[in-house]
């Protein structure tokens, strides 16, 4: 066991009851099929407000998004963190699958985002609405949730619609952490897709079995039409900055706001053996690498 993740199970441990021994932690029997059932009703779908069935992924950590748009449920005693909302279409779908899984959407206490497009927090505010729960964000996030509107240096603004503005209780920056009960989520700065994205990393344990889980942000090189990533080398430095990031984090099971990005669907229907992969999240971070070399020499031979 490395020194972070020690550090990182120490930091989360149950407080122990006087004259009792540790709780074990509880959770919903994981649907026996939820895995297979996934890749079975997504297949060849990927629409942001398709349906999907919850899928227990590890330990306290749940699928609840849709068919082409990610959402994760972190459990605790204390309350729970919801990642990502969707559309605000989808953030319904979101809510179902929270109760499906036989959890309470009162006890979501902190929603928290990938990156401030409306597929992925189209739906805050309607979350927010269902759950009582607090927004966190990252600055640049925040000022765009706050107004429902995308910032003018964003590479696909003019192209996105408006969202519902909600209010943004925490404001987070690069490290920062969101602790709740037993949950620990470190907040990762990977800006490149946009100025305000964040990835996420904690510790899930099912049993004696503990995962280092890493929720990689979107790091694709998408634009409008007459975006060139070129003409702004800023923002191409803030992608190679999230991939040496992305790669060099511990990371055994790695998840993405597109299920299609790291072959999510297939992962669930091969079980906790193809879910695990240390591996996973340096070579998401290379196939988006590639991806931009690709997208720049592109704009080279179109001048």
């Amino acid at each position: 066991m490395s020194a972070s993740l020690a550090l990182l199970l120490a930091m989360q441990q149950v407080v122990v009851p006087l004259g009792g021994a540790k709780p074990a932690p509880k959770y919903p029997a994981p649907l026996a099929t939820a895995g297979p059932a996934f890749a079975r009703e997504c297949e060849g779908k990927d629409g942001w407000d398709e349906p999907a069935p919850p899928v227990r992924v590890h330990g306290n950590t749940y699928y609840v998004g849709t068919c082409g748009i990610t959402a994760l449920l972190l459990t605790s005693r204390d309350g729970h963190v919801l990642i990502d909302t969707g559309t605000e279409a989808g953030a319904e779908l979101v809510a179902a699958n929270i109760r499906r899984l036989g959890f309470k959407l009162s006890d979501v206490k902190w929603i928290v985002h990938s990156h401030e497009h409306h597929d992925h927090v189209g739906g805050f505010a309607r979350m927010r609405a269902l759950t009582g729960g607090e927004v966190a964000a990252s600055i640049n996030a925040a000022a765009v949730l706050r107004s429902g509107q995308t910032g003018s240096g964003d590479p696909q603004f003019g192209t996105l619609p408006r969202m519902a503005p909600v209010p943004v209780a925490r404001v987070l920056r690069d490290g920062d952490t969101l602790r709740l009960g037993g949950i620990l989520l470190t907040a990762i700065e990977t800006k490149g897709h946009t100025h305000g994205a964040l990835s996420w990393r904690w510790v899930s344990c099912d049993g004696g079995v503990c995962r280092t889980m890493v929720y990689a942000d979107s790091l694709s090189p998408v634009s409008s039409d007459s975006y060139r990533f070129s003409d702004h080398p800023n923002v191409v430095a803030a992608f190679r900055a999230s991939f040496a990031k992305v790669a060099a984090l511990e990371c055994d099971i790695v998840l993405t706001p597109h299920p299609s990005a790291s072959n999510m669907a297939a992962r669930f229907d091969g079980g906790a053996a193809a879910l695990f992969d240390p591996a996973g999240c340096k070579n998401y971070a290379a196939s988006k690498a590639k991806a931009l070399d690709e997208r720049l020499a592109k704009e080279a031979l179109a001048k």
